[in-house]
């Protein structure tokens, strides 16, 4: 099957553009499959993680919401925040989740408990991004796990 065209963007920077063979990723209705010329679509991305497969390898990113466009073969993911599993601090990602809960605990308002419910939710996707890295076999000597 013919690849698609990929591309991640934040408002700082590209984090992912390359042919890919599939892109799995957290929409407003569930995991959303896309494989190439897959009809166009629009729609909201939850906080979660987004597989990308290319030629047997796959590739792991946390994002933390935005829009995903699917167009002339193209996938186009603007993303409020994206991280490679390398980014990803896992010891940061356990205190801001810890914070969060604590926050969740107090409830003191309804806006203060949808933005700590919304940290949960990033920081999961980020964890769970971080332990796949880890999870996975080290790469061959002179090359670099994505």
């Amino acid at each position: 099957m013919a690849p698609m065209k990929l591309e991640i963007i934040t408002a700082e920077r590209v984090v992912y553009s390359d042919e890919v063979d599939v892109v799995v990723a957290p929409g407003v209705e569930g995991e959303l499959g896309i494989l190439p010329h897959h009809a166009p679509l629009m729609t909201v991305l939850l906080p979660g993680e987004i597989t990308i497969r290319k030629g047997g390898e796959q590739t792991y990113l946390a994002v933390s919401g935005g829009f995903l466009e699917m167009m002339a073969n193209t996938v186009t993911i603007l993303a409020d925040a994206a991280e490679r599993s390398d980014e990803i601090d896992e010891v940061r990602v356990q205190e801001a989740m810890k914070r969060a809960q604590e926050r969740v605990a107090m409830r003191s308002s309804d806006m203060d408990l949808e933005r700590a419910v919304n940290s949960i939710r990033r920081s999961q996707a980020r964890l769970k991004v971080v332990q796949r890295r880890r999870s996975r076999p080290s790469p061959p000597p002179g090359q670099t796990q994505p």
